[in-house]
């Protein structure tokens, strides 16, 4: 049954825009034309489907002032930042730069009397189901390397950024890339757990909440279709006593409050040794107040609204139960007088938290940090470990060797030395625990959008 969406710009709460989901009928159609496409997409020369994505991405560059505005509209980054096109070229020319070695077959033997290889085939169509906090740059994570790879690509984005769907496609479609190869569709939840159990495709990639993540489990059970799933974090950092304080204080608090604390990779607790923790909170409470929280097109602006009044709603309420718990809020919202119980919230420092609490258990995904004093690496890598999630940990420390073994005891996916909310590119992403599983980027990206296919060609008959 047809519905209309709609996005609900955070700037105003006017409706920015709305569009009516596929019939499914429609959205069969639309799987099977990509279907038919694949092969002679996957025919194509290497060469020619790298430089076709390549073109794709410059296609948005032509348009990138007119991006970073709808962004604004849609999720409330401010415009001050300039989107995400840095990183999409980046991660578009790394994947680019590894697909003809990374592709290649891996020859076992080439003798006079035999070739034995494993090579690597696409899996033939990709189904991507993008979130709205980094909407570009999520969906690029997989749709550059399966293009690249042969796969055609079926994009459903979230209501949130429906735009940013139909931007990549005309971007895409206008470099050269068959329309067939690379759909933007409108899917309600229903409808697209309906595909999926429909068998309409080979892969689906999926990056949102743990329960659309179960969702995503429950409607590929028994199709035998693979899943990429990244889903919630409370990414943990560690302050160790001979740790940079300026540099932590920067870094950490950045990746905290960034993009309204709406990151993935963001940071949502702090555990601080004894010796530096009066210290750290005194500056990262004058950091914080430091930002502008307002219109996300004031050039002044360094934190916009939250994407949703709703989300913003549960950052409140794991506030208000930690404060009733016994914690104490370190910033008084009257200094953000922005802040008008929706969308545009306050940032927030918490301390005399534990872990019992709701804000320092859940993900939160706002503009909120609990910060805990710790006496030694023990006790930190116990907390940081005391989460279902495992995206990303911080360990800011001047010792390389210590924050590798304090890594290696950490149940993350990354691990960062002094920098946080970041992805390299050259390095798989990936989760563990109730975050999800499989990865992107890198080579093992490539992997996540291929199959190994084996050749044992015997050459002589005696």
């Amino acid at each position: 049954m047809t519905k209309t969406l709609q996005c609900i710009s955070p700037v105003d709460g006017s409706v920015f825009a709305e569009r009516k989901t596929l019939e499914p009928a429609e959205a069969l159609a639309c799987a099977a034309r990509a279907r038919a496409a694949q092969p002679a997409w996957a025919a194509r020369p290497l060469s020619e489907r790298i430089a076709l994505v390549r073109a794709g991405v410059a296609q948005l560059d032509a348009k990138k002032d007119q991006l970073v505005e709808e962004l604004a509209w849609q999720m409330g980054r401010p415009t001050r930042y300039g989107g995400e096109f840095g990183g999409v070229h980046d991660r578009t020319n790394y994947m680019s730069d590894i697909a003809a070695q990374t592709l290649a077959p891996q020859i076992v033997e080439d003798s006079a009397g035999f070739k034995r290889q494993i090579a690597r085939e696409p899996v033939g169509v990709v189904f991507i189901v993008a979130p709205w906090n980094y909407p570009y740059l999520t969906t690029i994570n997989t749709l550059a390397p399966a293009l690249i790879a042969g796969n055609t690509v079926v994009l459903k984005h979230a209501t949130q950024t429906m735009l940013v769907g139909e931007r990549l496609a005309e971007a895409f479609h206008a470099a050269g890339i068959p329309q067939d190869v690379f759909q933007n569709v409108v899917l309600s939840h229903e409808g697209t757990e309906e595909l999926i159990q429909s068998r309409a495709f080979n892969f689906v990639n999926f990056t949102g909440s743990v329960g659309g993540g179960a969702a995503m489990e429950r409607a590929a059970a028994g199709t035998f279709t693979g899943l990429g799933l990244e889903l919630g974090g409370k990414d943990p950092a560690y302050v160790m006593a001979d740790a940079d304080l300026d540099a932590a204080v920067d870094g950490l608090m950045d990746g905290a409050m960034f993009n309204a604390g709406q990151c993935c990779c963001g940071i949502e607790r702090i555990y601080v040794h004894e010796s530096l923790y009066d210290a750290f909170v005194e500056k990262a409470v004058a950091w914080v107040k430091a930002l502008t929280l307002g219109n996300p097109f004031d050039a002044a602006t360094t934190i916009g609204p939250m994407a949703n009044k709703r989300f913003a709603a549960t950052v409140r309420e794991q506030i208000a139960e930690a404060i009733t718990d016994g914690a104490t809020a370190l910033i008084d919202p009257a200094l953000f007088p922005a802040d008008d119980g929706g969308a545009y919230l306050a940032p927030q420092i918490l301390i005399n938290v534990h872990h019992e609490m709701r804000v320092m258990r859940e993900e939160s995904f706002g503009p909120v940090v609990g910060i805990m004093k710790v006496s030694s690496d023990a006790e930190a890598v116990a907390a940081m470990n005391d989460s279902p999630y495992g995206l990303t940990c911080s360990i800011w420390t001047n010792d390389p060797e210590a924050a590798e073994a304090i890594g290696a005891q950490i149940e993350t996916g990354t691990v960062f030395m002094n920098r946080c909310d970041y992805l390299d590119p050259a390095l798989c992403w990936t989760g563990c625990k109730d975050t999800g599983r499989g990865g992107s980027l890198s080579a093992l990206g490539y992997y996540a959008v291929t199959r190994p296919k084996s050749y044992h060609l015997k050459k002589v008959t005696k």
